[in-house]
């Protein structure tokens, strides 16, 4: 279907329409389709932490794309 992906282009797309320079966003890291995702579109790793959340100890993720 490509909705992830599609989602994610339209989020660039606004934000260098609005004048944006960067995007930030969070995820977990056993989310691997999200990741390959946010990666295809040019976001960089920045910063990972450790919580517990869901029932379970997860590592989190905060990726930026320069724009």
């Amino acid at each position: 279907l490509g909705i992830g992906r599609r989602l994610v282009d339209e989020c660039i797309a606004f934000s260098r329409a609005k004048g944006y320079k960067t995007l930030t966003l969070w995820t977990n890291d056993i989310l691997g389709s999200a990741r390959r995702i946010y990666q295809a579109a040019g976001f960089k790793l920045a910063e990972e932490e450790r919580h517990h959340s869901f029932g379970k100890d997860l590592v989190g993720q905060t990726w930026n794309l320069e724009l």
